[in-house]
């Protein structure tokens, strides 16, 4: 694996095994997270990025080892615990996971009215300031089914803002957006980290998204950490798989491997 000079980290695991019956998802992970930059994950479909980002905000435990956030190994906490230190941890999910039921507005302050015992009046005003710094001003009493998906994205993104968290993790942000919508996401990124000062995690396989927001870039493969670092080192790695990746390089198979899938097609086993 390549790895760069180490920086103050928020978030260290160590040793990470996640495993689905007998299939190894995540094979022996380590890396950090600097605090204050932003981090992309970066990797192809099934490498383990969304299983690991799943692990990092506490929603499931694995077989063996540790994550440690702010110092504190949460796979090792009870759930009240875990609890206090998630509060200062925002999380837009790929599907936005909006409150269908409920107007834009009360998505956004749904987390202050459950975490926090600030008058409605308050919780009103940073509902407000929040959807301002998305570009979503004036869309508190939309429901969510009037938004674009842009828009939806925009709204996650301002609930997952609404408690000012240290940290803010983003699972693959811009999919399914065109990409001008996917490039005004990224400006948002740059934005909240400028005004907020966050640190911020970003899953993705979109490179030109990378290119713009990272400072920090890991990448899997397989399971693996095969690269951390810079955007520059990054763009000199001389590992096979990212330079597969930078150079947009199709997989190549051999006349057997293409006789196989042929064959499957016709017939009902490999």
């Amino acid at each position: 694996m390549e790895t760069s000079t180490k920086t103050e980290a928020i978030i260290q695991v160590r040793n990470l095994v996640v495993a689905y019956e007998e299939r190894v998802i995540l094979d022996n992970i380590n890396l950090v997270i600097p605090r204050g930059e932003t981090t992309v994950i970066l990797g192809g479909s099934g490498c383990g990025k969304s299983t690991l980002l799943r692990h990092l905000i506490g929603l499931h435990k694995p077989e063996s080892g540790n994550i440690l956030v702010k110092g504190r190994d949460i796979t090792q906490l009870g759930e009240q615990e875990l609890s206090d230190i998630l509060r200062k941890v925002g999380v837009v999910f790929q599907s936005s996971a909006l409150f269908n039921s409920i107007s834009v507005g009360d998505n956004v302050a749904l987390p202050l009215r459950e975490h926090t015992r600030l008058e409605e009046s308050t919780i009103q005003i940073m509902t407000k300031i929040k959807l301002d710094m998305v570009g979503l001003s004036g869309y508190e009493r939309f429901m969510p089914s009037e938004l674009s998906g842009g828009m939806k994205k925009r709204a996650a993104f301002a609930r997952a803002i609404s408690m000012d968290p240290e940290i803010l993790f983003c699972d693959e942000p811009s999919a399914g957006l065109d990409p001008i919508v996917a490039a005004g996401l990224d400006q948002l990124i740059l934005k909240l980290k400028k005004a907020l000062k966050m640190t911020i995690v970003v899953v993705t396989h979109e490179m030109a998204s990378m290119y713009l927001i990272a400072d920090h870039i890991i990448m899997l493969n397989g399971g693996k950490v095969i690269f951390t670092g810079t955007q520059e080192e990054f763009k000199k790695s001389q590992n096979d798989r990212v330079r597969q990746f930078i150079e947009r390089r199709p997989e190549e198979y051999s006349e057997e491997e293409i006789g196989r899938y042929a064959r499957a097609l016709t017939t009902d086993s490999f």
